[in-house]
């Protein structure tokens, strides 16, 4: 008898704790979210109603005009073209610089781990190194390297500056990864007379899925989120969504369009969030699934 008190005892105190943390990280969730929730109630309220006090409340009007203004009308700068041109540039900056710092880290893993040679270990070092210089400190050394090249103030000029930056990262997540991979495939691969791309090609690339997700998000979420390197590299024509944002926001006057800037806000954030929703599972996952050999 007493065993099953002890029992009955165990499972309670088992469901208590576990209410608490869910109710813990409910707390959290909540608290996480209530800017997002004021973002997209006031992005669909008339400006009148979030001036007149009510910024907590629900729209006792509901209206999207506020986005189409801040996709297509609103003031940019000198131009009302609103975030579409912006939102474009983005996309066109932010699709090739992740799948070449993709490709490129996936060849740079494979070298490090399955091609050693000498001194690979002082490279890796000095490309791990490269992960730990603040963005400020190569701002005038890549102004100088893209003016050179003829690519200042262009969006291949920014797609450049991305791969650079992130090339350290993404060597890393595959060297990792790939270090964890049977070198004997690759031994046996080249007996049966596979080069060294047919080995990449073949057998790597097809295993990589869970580290290939964790670049893409990682690259995407760095490059489309980056501000600095936006507004210190990119022209007028060039100029990404973080940058077009802010601008938003300064070159109001007068009466401020809260929710305006609330709809440009939400549209900017847009695409990282539904990567994450989409894909955000496979992130940790793919983390650790180079993380432990054997």
């Amino acid at each position: 008898m007493s065993g099953a008190v002890d029992t009955g005892v165990a499972i309670r105190t088992n469901r208590v704790t576990r209410t608490f943390i869910y109710l813990f990280l409910l707390l959290f969730a909540l608290f996480y979210l209530l800017p997002l929730a004021v973002m997209l109630i006031n992005s669909v309220k008339p400006l009148s109603e979030i001036t007149g006090g009510n910024m907590m409340a629900l729209p006792d009007v509901w209206t999207f005009e506020p986005w189409r203004e801040a996709w297509s009308s609103a003031q940019i700068g000198v131009q009302p073209t609103g975030l579409r041109p912006y939102f474009i540039n983005s996309i066109l900056i932010v699709v090739p610089a992740v799948a070449i710092s993709t490709i490129m880290g996936a060849l740079n893993g494979y070298v490090l781990t399955k091609w050693r040679f000498r001194g690979d270990t002082i490279l890796f070092g000095m490309l791990l190194f490269s992960c730990f210089i603040p963005f400020q400190i190569v701002l005038i050394p890549m102004a100088r390297v893209l003016g050179m090249i003829g690519l200042a103030g262009s969006v291949p000029g920014l797609i450049l500056v991305h791969v650079v930056y992130g090339l350290g990262f993404t060597t890393l997540y595959f060297r990792n990864y790939y270090s964890a991979f049977p070198t004997e495939l690759v031994r046996a691969a080249q007996i049966d007379g596979a080069g060294f791309f047919r080995i990449f090609y073949r057998i790597l690339l097809p295993l990589s899925g869970p580290i290939i997700v964790v670049t893409i998000i990682w690259q995407f979420t760095n490059i489309w989120n980056d501000f600095l390197f936006g507004s210190s590299f990119a022209g007028q024509a060039s100029q990404p969504m973080t940058v077009a944002l802010n601008n938003l926001v300064q070159s109001s006057t007068g009466v401020k369009a809260y929710n305006v800037h609330f709809a440009g806000a939400i549209l900017a954030a847009l695409p990282t969030l539904i990567v994450y929703i989409v894909s955000g599972r496979f992130f940790v996952r793919g983390l650790m699934a180079g993380s432990v050999k054997g």
